[in-house]
């Protein structure tokens, strides 16, 4: 099969709703292979919801719509607070990634209630900052990083990471707005085994 743009390939989807610490109900997605048990979990963080970043940004829709028939990888995507798409509307409002750290909490504690193995979390730009910030959690195996801008990021932040020695997969575009390569690479030498 040919896959294009818009390809959406066969999986179980349902749509999901995770509630936080702090009362608010967010809403997702959980999208599975169609066939048989997931090998792996990403749990998706979207890109800046003031700048329109939501669980149906572009390359975190496209991750659920084929990875779980290519790879056998279970995707969950949901809104963090106060963000909208398609699927809805999160309760709360946005924080900045402070209170954020509640949502992603409630992602991590949905996937292992729901046994998914090897939780990878997958941040896109501001979801790269929750995920360093907030997601270090025993239940995560590891991260992967498109695009982080490390605006809120801090070296404690990067510390944690650094003493857990769970796998960092850093993604940085030549000419991206916020963070060049060879800053990427200045700032995560605090981590050694990011990659």
């Amino acid at each position: 099969m040919e896959i294009r743009a818009n390809s959406v390939l066969p999986a179980r989807r349902e749509p999901i709703e995770l509630h936080t610490a702090d009362g608010l109900c967010l809403v997702g997605e959980l999208a599975r292979p169609a066939d048989r048990d997931p090998v792996a979990t990403l749990i998706c963080l979207h890109p800046l919801p003031t700048q329109g970043g939501m669980m149906d940004s572009h390359v975190l829709r496209k991750a659920a719509w084929r990875l779980p028939a290519l790879a056998g990888i279970a995707v969950l995507r949901f809104n963090t607070r106060g963000t909208a798409s398609e699927r809805g509307r999160s309760g709360g409002s946005f924080d900045g990634g402070r209170a954020e750290r509640f949502d992603v909490a409630a992602a991590i504690e949905y996937a292992e209630f729901a046994d998914l193995p090897s939780i990878w979390l997958v941040g896109w730009s501001f979801g790269t900052e929750i995920a360093l910030r907030h997601g270090c959690d025993p239940a995560v195996t590891g991260a992967v990083l498109l695009s982080p801008p490390l605006r809120a990021v801090s070296a404690d932040d990067l510390a944690v990471w650094a003493h857990s020695g769970k796998p960092l997969l850093v993604l940085v575009p030549e000419h991206d707005d916020y963070l060049r390569p060879a800053q990427a690479r200045e700032r995560f030498a605090a981590v050694p085994q990011a990659e």
